[in-house]
């Protein structure tokens, strides 16, 4: 198993309990504790902008009937997201995922997931890894890493770029079986982001055994975190990055 020491520390969707998730706000917040990088969620607007926005409906911007694909990003951007008015650019304004690797590739590591669920097309989940493979550009596979539940996407990502590091998102019914399956089926694979509710040491020895990286969701208990730094996670997903950071640093000594 992998030391702590090697166990990354990654805020979910920003520091989410502290602010408005996937903003501005929210990352540079997290960024005032030792994180390691930072998680977001990638979807495609109306007109085919990459956008950070978690949910396919809207409750956050008081339209809990609409989608995030029933409007333009000219529209988006300057919506009220939790009662707060976003005017275009502020820091609590929906962020093109341009915008947030352009502020963010510099200042840590970037762990970006393209949802892409089966509400849409195959074509514009196509069209969603292509621009997040090309506007993250030039990749240095040390600091910016691509998730996705859809196992097809990331078969497409790798064809169409096969230089980036892919992670499977595993759903919480998953079993040690389709781990299995898909480290045969699927080697380029560089991992598999695991739900705390499943991990254990089959799957965890199963993942270091085949040298892929064991990223593990959501880990926000102290339950949780100690079970992920024991098991040998080399990435943790958390909502309170802080608390996850001193566990770790505590952990390592």
């Amino acid at each position: 198993m992998n030391d702590a020491k090697h166990c990354l520390i990654f805020a979910h969707r920003g520091a989410s309990k502290e602010a408005m998730e996937n903003t501005r706000f929210a990352f540079d917040r997290a960024l005032e504790y030792a994180i390691d990088g930072i998680e977001t969620d990638v979807q495609l607007t109306r007109d085919e902008i990459t956008v950070l926005w978690h949910d396919r409906f809207l409750d956050k911007a008081g339209l809990p009937e609409n989608h995030i694909d029933d409007f333009n990003y000219d529209q988006l951007k300057s919506m009220e997201i939790n009662g707060q008015l976003a005017p275009e650019g502020g820091d609590a304004a929906i962020m093109s995922l341009q915008a947030f690797v352009d502020a963010y590739r510099k200042r840590c590591r970037l762990l970006i997931e393209i949802k892409n669920r089966e509400w849409e097309a195959t074509p514009r989940h196509e069209i969603k890894v292509r621009q997040t493979l090309n506007i993250i550009g030039p990749v240095n596979n040390e600091t910016i890493v691509v998730s996705s539940f859809n196992l097809a996407s990331l078969v497409y990502a790798h064809h169409y770029k096969s230089n980036f590091q892919l992670i499977y998102n595993l759903e919480p019914e998953a079993t040690i079986t389709e781990v299995r399956h898909v480290l045969a089926v699927q080697p380029f694979l560089h991992g598999l982001c695991v739900p705390i509710d499943i991990l254990d040491a089959d799957i965890a020895q199963l993942l270091q055994a085949h040298q892929k990286c064991l990223a593990v969701y959501t880990c926000n208990s102290d339950e949780e975190i100690n079970k992920a730094l024991e098991l040998g996670a080399d990435m943790l997903i958390s909502d309170l990055p802080q608390k996850a950071v001193q566990m770790r640093n505590a952990y390592e000594t």
